[in-house]
């Protein structure tokens, strides 16, 4: 599989669905193979329970764990939709990360300190916001989720950033900026 899309937004209704189905669209028309993680379609649980941490240091993740690892370890582009809440990830793809993302699988220990793991994988994310993109640069809560998704979550996997795409204002913009997001999709090369 050459892309896995992992989507996290409860609401079907959303803009962020909007996104998938342009994703989607437009990676059927390149003919890229795919498949879909939607977090709360598959009731993906994010609690790390204290039996997690003894799987991972045994190297031996739970099926669901196990289940997920493989879809990201068949992947060659990861790509992540999901909007920014309190200006990070919402908790259920926090979870995801911190269940799946785990030790042995996308980072470990070595003599010469850290070392991601998945630096065979690229990544591109799509995050919408409330705030405009103007408050976004002025107050750093790009720089910041930058620092903490970007570097401190996909870059300490190894995993690069190939593109962090954001659509600003969505709640609040007229139908015809948000046509004009969506249209941006039609574009991309992937």
């Amino acid at each position: 599989m050459e892309n896995l899309i992992i989507y996290a937004h409860p609401n079907p209704k959303s803009f962020n669905h909007a996104i998938l189905s342009s994703v989607e669209a437009r990676l059927t028309q390149l003919g890229k193979p795919f498949a879909v993680r939607d977090l709360y379609s598959i009731n993906f649980n994010p609690v790390l329970k204290p039996e997690d941490f003894a799987a991972f240091h045994n190297r031996k993740p739970s099926a669901d764990i196990a289940e997920e690892q493989t879809h990201i370890q068949n992947a060659k582009t990861l790509i992540f939709i999901h909007p920014i809440w309190w200006f990070n990830m919402p908790a259920i793809l926090k979870g995801y990360v911190d269940k799946v993302f785990s030790y042995g699988f996308a980072y470990q220990a070595t003599d010469k300190g850290i070392e991601g793991m998945l630096s065979d994988k690229k990544v591109i994310i799509f995050n919408t916001t409330g705030g405009s993109e103007e408050n976004y640069n002025k107050f750093g809560f790009k720089a910041g989720i930058t620092a903490t998704i970007d570097k401190g979550t996909y870059g300490f996997c190894g995993i690069k950033v190939d593109q962090h795409i954001y659509f600003h204002e969505v709640p609040t913009i007229t139908n015809e900026k948000r046509v004009a997001m969506l249209d941006e999709i039609k574009q991309m090369k992937f």
